[in-house]
């Protein structure tokens, strides 16, 4: 009896390690999309929070503005 107590605790330990694991690379995927936003270094962005973006409010800071067609880098000084 004591064995198959053991089995099913290392199944669940097993289990929430792979879950872990698995959450873990999904956050990374979803931060790495996320950080590919250039929304950030446009010369458009106004960082408010009423009006992030001038020319695209709706898709400001999200994935539908990676490839947006209106981005202009900010003119370094």
């Amino acid at each position: 009896m004591i064995f198959i107590y053991a089995i099913i605790a290392w199944g669940i330990a097993f289990i929430t390690c792979w879950t872990v694991i698995s959450q873990c690379q999904t956050g990374l995927m979803t931060v790495q999309r996320l950080h590919r936003v250039p929304c950030y270094k446009c010369k458009y962005f106004t960082n408010s929070c009423y009006l992030k973006c001038t020319v695209n409010p709706q898709v400001a800071c999200s994935e539908a503005a990676i490839d947006c067609r209106d981005y202009q880098a900010l003119e370094q000084i």
